[in-house]
């Protein structure tokens, strides 16, 4: 007798066209457990991120519905606003959280799966849960709102933060399995009392058939004038925890005429690094708005490493950046700003170098170290490959497929006792 088709009810506020770390693992996920045979519905909300506009050819409409690449697509209407200011910011979770509960109501399915962060997804989750009475997975991909904390964004002991984190609490009960990315995470939940049999381990990693290692594309080089540089890429969400003023402040230091910063992508902190460059008069540093995916590895494709920084905090300890797999797989060697989890990654497969976060000199001697050094280059490059196939994003996949059919079983026989 065949396996029932399961059908799974996804929420996450990212999803393409966005080409965010979120995004791209909660596509990548869904295509793969629709290989596999699932029936998934996804609910989103309009394009927008990081910069709060709209894309190109959709609408902030109350709900619309199509099927993309097999995925019933649900998109609801949310508070639009771009990825800076913290009160704009909730209103903008709130309201998607409210919008995707509501006519989640209305979705069949046999059990869902809410992202977080930001968490207020995982609340709309869990009440659709008690509503509809189904079992429902919270995947945690960042510790919120402990994140909040580590950027400075919010006070820990203020009341607001003790409420979110008193929710934050309350969910990892009510939640019939959790999927966390890093062991550090389940550490924490084990910490703070969480039962162990419920926390499941699914971390990031690459779909190898989409990042492979290719020659630098001479046009773009010529294009950004960047012939005969060494290019250190950053790719990705301009935002507060990354910590680029320090880089860009360290770029100005730098007076070798060969080492080039390349920074691609948009983010709440955009315009002040900018401007931060501009009054460092910073020559060695060359911005770029956001690529599509179809365009990103040509531009990986012409750094020569790539730089995966954050602000220095025991929270970020806990995280391991995605973009260090997919930079892996096409061979670009990881400078690695980021203590914790991600330095024992790339330590161990030998897929880069790892310096203090926010300390210059280290920053500096790791960039000549890479530079110059032409053997310890190559054998970087040959770690980053072990590494990228050791994290192959569709059998992640697939034991997160596992997780939820077990989570799904778990659920019916206790229905049925």
């Amino acid at each position: 007798m065949a396996e029932k088709k399961i059908k799974i009810l996804f929420l996450s506020d990212n999803y393409p066209p966005e080409v965010n770390a979120p995004a791209s693992r909660t596509y990548e996920h869904i295509q793969q457990w629709v290989r596999n045979g699932a029936d998934v519905t996804i609910i989103t909300c309009a394009p927008n991120f990081p910069q709060g506009k709209v894309f190109e050819g959709y609408k902030n409409k109350l709900f619309s519905k199509t099927v993309q690449d097999g995925v019933t697509v649900i998109r609801v209407w949310s508070y639009i606003t771009a990825n800076e200011g913290f009160v704009k910011r909730i209103l903008d979770y709130v309201s998607y959280s409210v919008t995707s509960f509501f006519f989640g109501l209305f979705q069949r399915c046999d059990i869902i799966v809410a992202t977080s962060p930001q968490f207020f997804t995982a609340v709309s989750g869990c009440w659709l849960s008690i509503f509809k009475r189904k079992p429902w997975i919270m995947e945690v991909r960042d510790l919120w709102p402990e994140s909040i904390k580590a950027v400075s964004a919010m006070k820990s002991d203020s009341k607001i933060f003790v409420f979110l984190e008193w929710i934050e609490r309350w969910l990892y009960k009510r939640a019939a399995s959790i999927v966390v990315v890093t062991d550090t995470f389940k550490e924490k939940l084990l910490e703070w009392g969480v039962n162990a049999d419920k926390i499941h381990i699914v971390k990031n990693g690459v779909m190898l058939d989409k990042f492979e290692y290719l020659p630098k594309n001479s046009d773009l080089v010529k294009q950004l004038n960047l012939e005969n540089k060494f290019v250190i890429g950053y790719i990705g969400t301009h935002g507060m925890a990354h910590k680029l003023d320090f880089i860009i402040e360290t770029a100005a230091k730098i007076m070798d005429e060969r080492i080039h910063f390349l920074f691609i992508g948009n983010g709440a902190e955009k315009e002040k690094i900018k401007l931060l460059a501009k009054n460092l008069n910073v020559k060695n540093c060359t911005f770029l708005d956001s690529v599509s995916k179809d365009l990103i590895n040509e531009y990986i494709s012409i750094t020569d490493v790539s730089l995966v920084p954050l602000k220095k905090s025991d929270t970020f300890k806990t995280v391991i950046p995605s973009k260090i797999f997919e930079n892996a797989a096409m061979q670009k060697p990881i400078l690695l700003g980021v203590e914790g989890e991600a330095k024992g990654i790339i330590e161990r497969y030998k897929a880069g170098i790892c310096f203090e976060p926010e300390n210059e000199t280290d920053l500096i001697a790791s960039i000549e170290k890479l530079m110059t050094d032409v053997e310890f280059y190559n054998e970087l490059k040959k770690g980053c490959t072990k590494l990228a196939n050791d994290f192959d994003r569709k059998k992640l996949a697939d034991s997160m497929l596992e997780v939820i059919k077990s989570t799904f079983n778990n659920a019916t026989k206790q229905i049925e006792n």
